[in-house]
Order: C-alpha cells, then structure tokens, then sequence
C-alpha cells in the first residue's frame, strides 16, 4: 500500500501532472480531428515522461558511471580531489561555507585513501559564481577538522571547470615532483576528467566517488513514477557526453 501511494502522488504533483494535462490535451486535439498534431504530442510527451522514469535514468546513469571501477589496491604518490560546488555563508562546525552533496562525498573517499597511503591531497576547485564558495579552501577546513594535517594538504583554488582543474592540477603536481595521482571525482564525472587530464599529460588512476545509482537494477513499478531526480540524472548523462565531445574535439 505504501509503495501505490508513492506511485499515486507522482502524479497528482508535478512533473506527473502536467504529463497528464499534456495528454489530455492530445487526446482532445484528437478529439477534434487533429489527429497529427495529437500523435506529435503525445509522443513528445512519452519521450519526456520515460526520461523521468528512474527505469531509464538509473541504466542510462549507470552505464556512464560503470566506466571506470575503482581499483582494489590503489596506488600513487598524491589525491586529486575535483570540487563541484560550494556555498560561502552556510554554517558549520569550524566556521562558515560548507561542500555541495557532491563534493562531500568526494571528500569522504579522498580523506581515506589520503589516509591508507599518507600521500599529499591536492584540493582543486575555487570559486565559480559571486554567491558560491571558494570550494578548495572550504575541503580544506574540513579535512583538518579530519585530522588530516595540513603540510599533506595542496590548495588549487583557481579553477572554474575540469578543463582547468586538470590544467591547474597537472601544474601543481609538476612543482611538487609528483606523477602518479590518484583521481577522485563522481563516478558520472570521472570519465571526462580522466580525458581532460590525458590531454594535460598525465595519466590518472581513477577512483569514482559519489555514485548516483545501484549497480544491480532491480525492476519495481514505481520506477515507472515520473520523477525530477530522474530527469535531472538523464540530463546530467546529456551534459557529461556533450562535454567530452566538445573536451575531445573542440578545445
């Protein structure tokens, strides 16, 4: 029962119900011999409606985020972290400005490899907008309220995209004398990135972090519910492969 709820108010709220106007709209066009004009619409409407599904978002999300398992034994001379959103004045345990859900999860796996093999991490990430946070600055509060000390810590705060995270990294790394990092980005990201660095030179060992969806996809009807999380899933799958198109072949 609680499970037909769930499915029954997915479409008395949107985006549910405005696939359910939109239908009846084509069936009134229908309705009036407008049967094109109909059938345009209502399969318009469809193609939308499956892009809001998690059934196709969690396969389409997987199949981006399968592109690099993580390694079982990791190995490398330092942690790249990829920042992917801030905000300044949130408040905090030590301070103000806190990590997006993203990049906290990114954090959690770089603090441990960072940990396992007591490599520097390097932070690259800094402030993209007037009203977001200095994302690098930020992680690093964070992992010294970690424990993490902070001569291990390396801040890239200039970067406003993977173009010049990898860019701005690959520089700090030179300086340092390190050529072996280990990436850490969301799993849905990291396959752009790791291309983006191979066009700075370096070869990264990739270890996804920040996994949207299961790998095991198990079919329940309320995959089937329309859904923003799902939409917002297939349209980031859209902007990672647009991205590295352009990344490949245009810059």
């Amino acid at each position: 029962m609680v499970y037909l709820l769930k499915f029954g108010a997915a479409w008395v709220l949107p985006p549910g119900i405005f696939f359910l106007a939109l239908w009846f709209v084509a069936w009134r066009l229908y309705k009036k011999q407008e049967k094109r004009l109909a059938g345009m619409l209502a399969a318009l409407v469809f193609v939308f409606y499956l892009l809001c599904t998690n059934l196709v978002s969690e396969r389409v999300m997987g199949a981006l985020e399968s592109a690099y398992p993580p390694p079982e034994n990791p190995q490398g001379d330092c942690v790249i972290m990829l920042g992917g959103g801030a905000f300044p004045d949130t408040p905090d345990v030590s301070g103000a400005g806190t990590l997006c859900s993203a990049p906290a999860n990114r954090l959690l796996t770089a603090v441990r490899l960072q940990r396992k093999l007591d490599v520097p991490i390097i932070l690259s990430g800094g402030q993209v907008y007037s009203d977001s946070g200095p994302e690098a600055v930020i992680a690093k509060r964070i992992l010294m309220d970690l424990g993490v000390p902070e001569d291990k810590i390396i801040v890239e705060g200039k970067s406003v995209n993977t173009t010049q995270n990898a860019k701005f990294s690959t520089e700090l790394m030179q300086e340092r004398g390190l050529t072996k990092p280990i990436l850490v980005t969301s799993a849905f990201h990291m396959r752009r990135s790791v291309l983006n660095f191979a066009k700075n030179g370096v070869e990264v060992v990739a270890y996804p972090a920040d996994y949207r969806v299961n790998p095991r996809h198990d079919f329940h009807y309320n995959k089937l519910k329309p859904s923003i999380g799902a939409l917002d899933d297939n349209v980031t799958v859209m902007q990672e492969v647009l991205r590295a198109l352009v990344t490949r072949y245009l810059e």
